[in-house]
């Protein structure tokens, strides 16, 4: 009497044991097949995001022309180069001047380190309206003190390429942003610091502005 008193406990106690360890193994049984399900899905989702940047390449600019910057911008562009950056909207060149740029979203010093920077509240790049681009003086647009009235402007973007003639260039206070309104043509407002080799915060503004010259459309990429 005494030995079935003391057994039966025992009895219930490994009952619970098993119960548990069922329960156990079943939700880990659970557990991988969920991460072998949601693993398939997420590898067969990701090789459709490659096969799509495949079929539509993000836009590169060529390594760009040091020989004009600063030592400072030099080594700012190479930190950029250390983290992830957001595709570029588009890519400018200047080809007689030997520039070739990314316009980036923004115009953080981060974001002017890495290209140019599309401004904020103007026109998105290729559409019609002026869209204002601004650059470090000491880096990607110190080449611009030599540009010249009638230089051509090329802007591509994953959708198209137009051709933008220069118009004028100027110099402004910084508090002129007047130079960003809309435009009633298709526009590029290139904006920079102003003079070029200053030392320190440069007192003023250097404009280009430029009106798009392919009959006011940019050429599709099919």
């Amino acid at each position: 009497m005494h030995f079935s008193k003391t057994l039966a406990p025992r009895v219930g106690w490994w009952q619970w044991a098993e119960r548990l360890s069922w329960t156990v193994a079943a939700s880990c049984l659970l557990a991988w097949a969920v991460l072998v399900v949601s693993g398939a899905v997420g590898s067969r989702l990701e090789l459709s995001r490659f096969e799509a940047m495949q079929a539509r390449p993000q836009l590169e600019a060529a390594r760009p022309d040091l020989s004009l910057w600063s030592p400072q911008r030099i080594l700012a562009w190479h930190d950029t180069l250390t983290q992830p950056a957001t595709p570029p909207l588009g890519i400018l060149r200047i080809r007689r001047l030997g520039l070739e740029v990314p316009v980036l979203e923004g115009t953080d010093d981060w974001t002017l380190n890495r290209g140019a920077g599309h401004v904020g509240d103007t026109a998105m790049l290729g559409a019609d309206g002026n869209a204002g681009i601004a650059g470090h003086r000491d880096g990607f647009f110190r080449v611009l003190k030599d540009i010249q009235r009638g230089d051509i402007l090329e802007l591509e973007t994953l959708q198209a390429i137009g051709h933008y003639r220069v118009q004028r260039t100027w110099i402004v206070e910084p508090e002129d942003v007047s130079v960003l309104d809309p435009t009633d043509v298709p526009s590029m407002t290139l904006v920079t610091c102003y003079p070029f080799y200053f030392v320190g915060s440069a007192p003023q503004r250097f404009i280009v502005r430029a009106v798009r010259s392919d009959n006011n459309t940019m050429t599709r990429l099919d």
